[in-house]
């Protein structure tokens, strides 16, 4: 049987069935073609291990966190974009395994918050940056989680804006399904924090999550499982309702082993959750922020940039204190 139709047991588990997830990994879906996820050896709490191994840390930020599953993201910082994105999924699928990338570049990206601020300098360059990511993943199987805040934040943004930004996340889409035809997309649909579950749902139809595989939950945050599958499905039955269809949904669980204590930005005593997964009361459960990354300069990370790797909290996080 050919490699792209081989499926490991464990990633054909049945998935719960909540409002819209499939019962079983299709036979031509981007999971029956891989034989697990993607562990990245060029995460930075690899990285950083592989430059500190002496110290008393890297032990374990080793074996819990870099050795684990998780989400590379992208954006300005990635260079030619569809040299960059295909190189991470070429070297996931020269081991058969299935990669997640974050495509972040939207404009005016984190407008209200401002501390991961940037973006694409304008829509069309967007739009030729979003097409070449799609391009360079072409037929591999991949998980793409699309542009995280970029419809919970717009509390600060004009109707206009948010036209704009609602037929960029169309076309994104548009892109993916032409260019890229074994990755399932998951359009961003905040956290249980942000909006209420029946804004977020007409948030999703007018960015095209109709056209998407599903949305994404909780990435960067810190809210249980299972406040988040109630979430997700409260979304699902609005898209029922106003809409007619609804999503599979997948939730960052990379830090919410002890909840959320209502803080968003680097707080204290947060702890890694489950390892990346099918199941688990959503359609997968998803290392998607990296454990150990600051959300920017606030909280445990004061001094810091969004994105930058404290081994001390990603050490603490590892035990929850």
């Amino acid at each position: 049987m050919p490699r792209y139709r081989r499926a490991l047991l464990s990633l054909l588990l049945a998935v719960p069935l909540v409002l819209g997830a499939p019962a079983v990994a299709h036979a031509d879906s981007p999971v029956a073609m891989t034989s697990g996820f993607y562990v990245d050896p060029g995460s930075s709490p690899a990285s950083w291990v592989a430059a500190n191994p002496s110290d008393g840390r890297a032990a374990a930020i080793k074996d819990d966190i870099a050795n684990k599953p998780m989400a590379r993201w992208f954006g300005s910082w990635s260079g030619t974009i569809g040299t960059a994105t295909g190189a991470f999924v070429g070297s996931a699928d020269a081991v058969d395994k299935l990669p997640v990338l974050v495509a972040y570049n939207i404009p005016n990206r984190d407008i209200c918050g401002g501390h991961s601020g940037g973006g694409a300098g304008s829509p069309s360059a967007y739009n030729t940056w979003i097409a070449a990511f799609a391009d360079g993943i072409g037929a591999r199987p991949a998980l793409v989680i699309l542009e995280p805040d970029a419809l919970g934040d717009t509390s600060c943004m004009t109707q206009a804006q948010i036209a704009e930004r609602n037929a960029l996340l169309n076309n994104a889409i548009t892109q993916f399904n032409q260019k890229a035809p074994n990755t399932w997309v998951y359009l961003d649909a905040g956290n249980p924090a942000w909006l209420s579950a029946d804004t977020m749902a007409r948030h999703l139809n007018d960015a095209g999550a109709s056209r998407a595989h599903g949305f994404s939950l909780n990435v960067s945050n810190y809210h249980t499982t299972g406040v988040n599958t109630a979430y997700g499905d409260s979304i699902n039955t609005r898209l029922k309702a106003a809409y007619g269809y609804t999503k599979p949904y997948t939730i960052d669980t990379s830090r919410n082993g002890n909840g959320s204590n209502g803080q968003w930005c680097n707080p204290a005593g947060r702890k890694i959750g489950t390892p990346s997964r099918l199941g688990g009361g959503a359609e997968m459960l998803l290392w998607v922020k990296t454990p150990g990354e600051s959300d920017g300069n606030c909280g445990v990370g004061s001094g810091s940039v969004a994105g930058q790797f404290l081994p001390e909290v990603a050490y603490r996080m590892i035990y929850g204190y």
